[in-house]
């Protein structure tokens, strides 16, 4: 049963790796047409690694050592596979601080999505919300004041925890809006800019997607070895689609959606566990398959009627 469990939390993790990051592998491969051939295979290589093993597996082993900072670096790698009561213990105490912050941030990335981001039209109430746009931040400001207010009564470190996924939110969400204008450029080479520079444009950028992914895998497991597996095979597949079948993917016109509603599950699956109550490791992963599988299978019909036009 355990390993039943931890393979379900790992394809969980790349699949929810993956189609987080759709608009991401779209950037790549409309960045990489306009290099070089040498400069794309450097990307797909080193920049892949960098990816997998200095963001997705350091950043989440980073988090729980940080948060944890008794365990030392060899014991937040090791963590969840310890008998050690004393280290079990350590990881519940810093579980309300990560279950917040992650919580918070995914909440406000699943809100500005739904009321202020252009998307396809899934769902008829995603058109009420884009109309309403102007409530994002009323919202998420009503959201933040409650999660803190309950969690002070709590525990006041998880009420800062809810205050820097709020923070990081929106120090990332400046970083993207740049990188938007950035993608402008390069793409239509408004500005000449070498592979190099291209290259650690992508890198940034990628490095701002990934915070998603990681802060959303602590909604599966606090593994740090499961996470660096789950998203590493995520990251791969992505790669591969970069290279191979980005316009395909392109097709499935509410993948996008489909990962954003993901989101919304997963934090609120967070913030409940932040607060103590008790979700089952398999519902995450199951869920987010429910979700996805429908917005997949919506997307194939959306493909069928756009041939058939």
């Amino acid at each position: 049963m355990h390993i039943l469990n931890a393979v379900l939390i790992i394809i969980g993790l790349a699949l929810f790796e993956i189609v987080s990051s759709i608009d991401n592998a779209v950037i790549n491969a409309e960045v990489l047409q306009t290099m070089s051939p040498r400069g794309r295979r450097w990307f797909l290589l080193w920049g892949f690694l960098f990816a997998v093993f200095m963001v997705r597996g350091m950043l989440p082993w980073v988090i729980i050592w940080a948060t944890n900072p008794a365990l030392g670096p060899i014991g937040a790698l090791t963590a969840t596979f310890s008998n050690d009561p004393v280290v079990a213990e350590s990881i519940a105490r810093s579980a309300p601080l990560l279950l917040a912050g992650g919580g918070i941030f995914l909440v406000f990335l699943f809100l500005h999505w739904l009321f202020l981001e252009k998307k396809n039209i899934g769902l008829r109430h995603e058109h009420f919300f884009l109309r309403n746009g102007i409530w994002f931040y009323a919202l998420v400001s009503i959201i933040l004041a409650v999660v803190v207010w309950y969690a002070l009564k709590t525990d006041p470190i998880m009420a800062f925890g809810a205050v820097i996924g709020s923070t990081v939110f929106f120090i990332m969400h400046g970083f993207k809006q740049n990188a938007e204008k950035a993608e402008e450029e390069l793409i239509h080479g408004k500005l000449p800019r070498s592979d190099l520079s291209k290259i650690l444009y992508l890198e940034v950028i990628d490095t701002s997607f990934s915070i998603d992914g990681v802060l959303g895998a602590f909604a599966f497991t606090f593994s740090v070895p499961y996470i660096l597996i789950g998203n590493g095979i995520g990251a791969f597949v992505l790669r591969e689609l970069t290279v191979r079948n980005i316009e395909t993917i392109k097709k499935y016109a509410f993948l996008k959606n489909g990962a954003m509603y993901a989101i919304g599950v997963l934090s609120i699956i967070m913030v409940a566990g932040a607060f103590g109550h008790h979700i089952p490791e398999w519902i995450s992963p199951v869920s987010m398959f429910a979700i996805i599988g429908f917005f997949f299978w919506k997307s194939k019909r959306h493909i069928k009627k756009q041939a058939a036009l």
